[in-house]
């Protein structure tokens, strides 16, 4: 985990039962506060013989405690494009919410994009899905996958998945006030990626979780487990782990 900068603005419906917002809630911190993170150079941390402390192939899971394309994080984003750059050996994973702002902040040489970066653009309605796909559909990305999580509504993504997408990953909201998630619309979901032959993973049911017509509460330790004993996911790549 790559946390460059911590703290972020709520700007959709999905942000309302934030799990950054949660966790620092409960340190009395306010996580409206944008701040520079200790880790901000990690990857290029190295030992005391002067290889890199992550060796070649280490995937970096980035800015998960942030959003990689926040506007009070442009001043700092040229830096972090740097480093990537520079660890070209390694894997970089970011999603965001922000895809609409993809040109204010790429680096001047993406062209077609970074071989060792993965995006993936999260939504969690019909509307956001038609509003930010459609968009990211037409970008300069080497790797794309969609984040619906968490999601609020059965979406259809049947007119997207033609588009080179690697994968799509979904789950339910966690939490106290978490809204409810339906098993039906994950298992639309999977039909959508099976017939575009797109990597499908259910990452979780979230707390209030529908199934047959029953509402159940599932607490957290179970959320994933219960959504890899669902068996919807359909692998047709590794490509969180070598992006390839």
């Amino acid at each position: 985990m790559w946390n460059l900068w911590h703290g972020c603005k709520r700007i959709s419906p999905g942000c309302k039962n934030c799990y950054v917002f949660r966790s620092d809630a409960r340190r009395n911190l306010d996580a409206n506060n944008f701040y520079i993170t200790k880790s901000f150079e990690l990857p290029l941390q190295r030992k005391k013989d002067g290889q890199y402390k992550y060796p070649s192939g280490t995937l970096f899971w980035t800015c998960f405690s942030s959003d990689f394309f926040l506007e009070v994080a442009d001043s700092y984003r040229e830096k972090a494009w740097s480093i990537i750059k520079e660890r070209s050996d390694c894997h970089f994973f970011f999603i965001t919410k922000r895809i609409l702002r993809f040109w204010q902040c790429i680096p001047d040489d993406w062209e077609n994009g970074y071989e060792n970066v993965t995006i993936g653009v999260t939504c969690e309605t019909q509307k956001l899905v038609d509003e930010r796909l459609i968009f990211f559909n037409k970008l300069p990305v080497h790797y794309k996958a969609i984040i619906l999580e968490p999601l609020l509504e059965s979406v259809d993504l049947s007119h997207y998945l033609k588009n080179g997408y690697r994968a799509v990953v979904a789950g339910g909201e966690s939490g106290e006030g978490a809204r409810i998630a339906d098993f039906e619309w994950f298992k639309a979901l999977q039909k959508q990626c099976l017939e575009a032959k797109v990597t499908f993973i259910f990452k979780q049911t979230g707390l209030n979780f529908i199934k047959d017509g029953k509402i159940y509460r599932i607490p957290r330790p179970h959320q994933h487990r219960q959504a890899r004993k669902a068996g919807l996911n359909v692998h047709f790549n590794d490509y969180w782990k070598t992006g390839k």
